[in-house]
Order: C-alpha cells, then sequence, then structure tokens
C-alpha cells in the first residue's frame, strides 16, 4: 500500500494535461524522441509495483490488475502529452516489451481434444438413434392403437 501510494502522484500531473488538453495530440505533431524517453518512467514505475507482487501470482491478472491499469493509464497520458496517438507502433513495441520481461512464463494451457476410441463412439452415436425410431414407431403404434380402444 505505501508504494502504490508513493507512485500515484507521479503521474497526477501529466493526467492533468492530458484533461486540459482534451487528450488531443498536439498540432506540431508527434514527438517519438521524447515519447521514447517518457515510457521508461512508466515502465519502472510498473516493475517497482511488480516486484511487491510474488513472481508466482504475475501470471494472475486479478493480483496486479490496479498496477496493470496505472501503467497502461501512464502510456496513455505520457504518449498523448508529447502529442503522439496511443496505441501507437513505438509505444505498443515498448508495452510488448513490459510483457516479455514480465509474463514471458505465463501460458495459457490449452486442451487437446481429440474424438474418443470408435469402441466408445460408435455406440454413442447408435443408441439415440435407435432410441429416436423406437421412440417414433412407438408413437406411430400407439396412435393406430388408440382409435381402437375408444
Amino acid at each position: 500500500m505505501e508504494t502504490r501510494e508513493r507512485w500515484r502522484p507521479r503521474f497526477l500531473l501529466p493526467l492533468l494535461l492530458q484533461l486540459l488538453c482534451g487528450g488531443c495530440p498536439r498540432v506540431g505533431g508527434c514527438n517519438e524522441t521524447r515519447m521514447l524517453e517518457k515510457l521508461p518512467q512508466c515502465g519502472q514505475a510498473f516493475a517497482d509495483m511488480m516486484h511487491t507482487v510474488d513472481v508466482w501470482k504475475w501470471c494472475h491478472l486479478s493480483e496486479f490488475i490496479v498496477y496493470y491499469q496505472s501503467f497502461t493509464n501512464c502510456t496513455e497520458v505520457e504518449t498523448n502529452v508529447v502529442g503522439c496517438y496511443w496505441p501507437n507502433p513505438l509505444a505498443q513495441g515498448f508495452i510488448t516489451g513490459i510483457h516479455r520481461q514480465f509474463f514471458s512464463n505465463c501460458t495459457v494451457d490449452k486442451a487437446h481434444w481429440e474424438d474418443p476410441p470408435d469402441e466408445v463412439l460408435i455406440p454413442l452415436i447408435v443408441v439415440p438413434v435407435l432410441l429416436t425410431v423406437a421412440m417414433a414407431g412407438l408413437v406411430v403404434w400407439r396412435s393406430k392403437r388408440a382409435g381402437q380402444l375408444l
């Protein structure tokens, strides 16, 4: 908690500047050099926050979502302050680098689906088909017989 409070004030001024200018890039265009100088501040602040989280929790977004949101906001504000749009290829490259640094070991284990063996598959198909035919036959037989009972 102490680190989080210490981190926030650094980004209030750029946020205020963004609100005052309407979040629009300046008329002079994008200063990519300045943007690449400013983005590492966001990365360092995010790194400081991530080091307060246990490494084994880095793949659980719920453990650091507040830090990641602050990082995203910071990159957006810093990019807009220097007159660039967000996201842009340079900012995306920077963000990708941060992802490689912290989340490269986070893989999504996808289930490998395969058909069951024929000994299982054939009965799973044949039994419902036979039951459907048998039930339809029973309904027809019963409907013909119902007229005889009345």
